[in-house]
């Protein structure tokens, strides 16, 4: 894979312009650094951050002192404050489909702009607009999620201080992301339009919404509805000292599903599930989650379900903190596509990337999956992981499915095999400040006797350099103005 020069030329702009703004007279307080071991994406903004078993961005660590600030302040005024980020990826791939004369390699950036306006305490609004484009990129499509040029990501107004009413849209980003998230590794990101209530006591948290999906419209204004609907109840309590319980009631409708036994028709599907994560002795910590699917499209029955098993370990007073896991996943498929018994399970609006290996080509239906892992974090500002993983076909006859939800290939006699590959991945990143995230990463995928007689068979491999810079609104910032 050939990464063209006027990308690589880019980069080295980005970072020249970053660098120039460095005012190293100012010595700046002290700032919450975040980790990137997981992913190389910064927390949504908006979003609490979630919580994450292996680490990743959205886990706070502690203080450090030091980095020069890069960006400008953003408080405007003692009510108004701006956000401005840049983020860009290079990344490509070889064995595109699976095949060895697919490959490409092209360049993605993503300007972000927030407004939020607190007149009171118990009031607030927020805005987003972005900007996502590709470039340099010859196979497949650009629209979504590569490119959403100029359009309204976030709108909406919060009234409450503990308990809360968010009206418009916005983002929704609950336990580990396995089922709903922002999305943000994606160019365009995901979110909603719709209404969430928050009802808060000391170690419980109760959230209620009613949204549908923005489909992002790469050329025209980014619009939800269309049939699509999600309600939900999502509890999260931290009563039990270190550990935190999750049960939860999602509810989809769409319209226009093809049934089983012919026909369209409408989705009216259940999820119940509850998520459990916490710290055990000896260093060790645990994340399990499983989620139950009922329901109907027309006279076809919904049965299906999925399961989420992580164990970890920390090895204490040793160097570069080492963090060794254990992961099994499974999520059920259909055995049998004319039955009327719909089995495959649904995964509704994921933060997919990097659940089921860091190629994305493989999600939460349809599959067994086992990964073996370490994390270390030879200081504040680096991490730095490594996973195996293989996979597993839950029903021969049904699909292997990517971490987007796509189906990828399938024997529909059930003859192909089981075994569906295994990956290898690795990841860097350096954390300079809250203004300035760089991320490495690399996966090689090899194929099993499922991709082997199902498509041309080639390894694939996906390398990625990703640079996120909040120029407006994180601190250490440059002062734009006197602050007396």
């Amino acid at each position: 894979m050939r990464i063209p020069r006027s990308a690589l030329g880019h980069v080295w702009v980005f970072m020249l312009v970053g660098l120039a703004r460095v005012v190293s007279a100012q010595t700046p307080d002290s700032v919450d650094t975040r980790t990137a071991s997981a992913t190389a994406q910064t927390p949504e903004a908006g979003v609490p951050a979630a919580r994450s078993l292996r680490g990743g961005v959205e886990d706070a660590v502690k203080s450090v002192r030091g980095p020069a600030p890069l960006g400008v302040d953003g408080q405007l005024t003692s009510w108004l404050q701006v956000r401005g980020e840049f983020r860009a990826r290079i990344e490509g791939f070889t064995g595109g489909g699976f095949a060895a004369d697919s490959s490409d390699a092209y360049w993605m950036d993503r300007f972000r702009f927030n407004a939020t306006a607190s007149p009171t305490r118990s009031m607030k609004f927020v805005v987003q607009v972005h900007d996502a484009r590709s470039f340099h990129k010859t196979t497949g499509s650009q629209a979504a999620p590569f490119r959403d040029t100029w359009d309204l990501r976030m709108a909406y107004g919060e009234f409450g201080s503990t308990n809360t009413v968010r009206v418009g849209r916005q983002e929704l980003a609950f336990g580990e992301q396995r089922l709903l998230g922002h999305l943000g590794w994606a160019n365009t990101a995901r979110s909603f339009d719709g209404a969430r209530v928050s009802l808060k006591r000391k170690g419980v948290q109760l959230d209620a919404f009613a949204v549908s999906v923005v489909t992002i419209q790469p050329d025209a204004f980014d619009r939800s509805g269309s049939g699509n609907g999600l309600f939900g109840a999502y509890l999260s309590t931290t009563v039990v000292p270190k550990q935190t319980l999750e049960p939860y009631v999602l509810w989809r409708q769409s319209r226009g599903i093809a049934a089983e036994r012919g026909g369209i028709a409408d989705l009216r599907q259940a999820t119940t599930g509850v998520r459990m994560a916490g710290k055990l002795p000896s260093a060790f910590d645990y994340s399990t989650e499983t989620a139950v699917q009922t329901g109907s499209v027309g006279a076809d029955t919904v049965r299906a379900w999925a399961s989420h098993w992580l164990i970890g370990k920390a090895l204490a007073g040793v160097l570069a903190h080492p963090h060794f896991f254990g992961e099994y996943n499974y999520a059920s498929g259909d055995g049998n596509r004319t039955d009327g018994t719909r089995g495959t399970f649904d995964q509704l609006y994921p933060t997919g990337h990097d659940k089921y290996g860091l190629a994305d080509q493989v999600g939460w239906r349809n599959i067994h999956h086992a990964r073996a892992g370490v994390e270390f974090k030879p200081s504040a500002k680096w991490g730095v992981n490594g996973s195996y993983h293989s996979w597993w076909l839950a029903s021969v006859t049904d699909a292997l499915y990517s971490a987007g939800g796509a189906a990828i290939a399938r024997s529909a006699a059930g003859t192909a095999g089981r075994h569906v590959g295994q990956e290898v991945d690795i990841q860097a990143t350096y954390n300079y400040s809250p203004q300035l995230l760089v991320g490495v990463g690399y996966a090689h995928l090899i194929p099993g006797e499922f991709l082997t007689n199902t498509t041309p068979g080639h390894s694939y491999s996906y390398p990625y350099l990703m640079v996120t810079y909040v120029f407006l609104g994180e601190k250490p910032a440059i002062a734009w103005r006197n602050t007396q």
